[in-house]
């Protein structure tokens, strides 16, 4: 939870100079490169994170890798994360600062649960249908779970549609606990 409050906290300061300089798409998407190359690469999450790995050396492969893919700007706030040893917390920074961007532009992420996967048309008809729910932009990230039986689960940050098999055969079966037995 710490983490996440300084993640924030720098995200923020990220967030008001990509404002001040009219960047922040740029911002956004340098964000994403950045991203895309440490999520999948363990070894590379792991020389970030290295205690015994100087701050002077990882911004020297930082440099290497992404000198040419990013802006000065966003190299000097990874260089300014070294610098105050706050790099194990990089990927936290990146999901804070598209949440504020996401707040900035209106938009709504709905994690979706389902047991098969959505075809196109019925993806969009399901964006169509929360967006007139929520009067909001959303953005749609799907995940699959044999678990949920049938139907979907849709979160979207505190609010959650439970649409499943699952849940609805447990309210079924609550009804009938309480309902009790009956005699004739």
């Amino acid at each position: 939870m710490k983490h996440l409050r300084v993640a924030r906290r720098y995200a923020r300061a990220l967030m008001s100079l990509a404002q001040e300089q009219k960047a922040v798409d740029a911002i956004a998407g340098d964000l994403q490169k950045i991203r895309d190359v440490l999520e999948p690469s363990r070894e590379f999450r792991l020389l970030v994170a290295s205690p015994v790995v100087s701050a002077a050396r990882k911004a020297g492969v930082f440099r290497e890798v992404f000198g040419r893919l990013i802006s000065r700007e966003t190299m000097a706030f990874l260089e300014f994360l070294l610098e105050k040893q706050r790099e194990v917390i990089l990927l936290a920074v990146i999901a804070q600062f598209e949440s504020l961007r996401d707040e900035l532009l209106g938009i709504v992420t709905a994690e979706v649960t389902s047991v098969v996967e959505f075809t196109e048309p019925q993806e969009k008809k399901l964006q169509v249908e929360l967006e007139r729910y929520t009067k909001r932009k959303i953005r749609l990230r799907f995940s699959l779970d044999k678990s949920i039986t049938g139907g979907l689960v849709v979160k979207m940050g505190d609010t959650v549609i439970d649409a499943s098999l699952r849940h609805q055969l447990e309210e079924l079966r609550e009804r009938f606990i309480e309902s009790g037995p009956r005699s004739n």
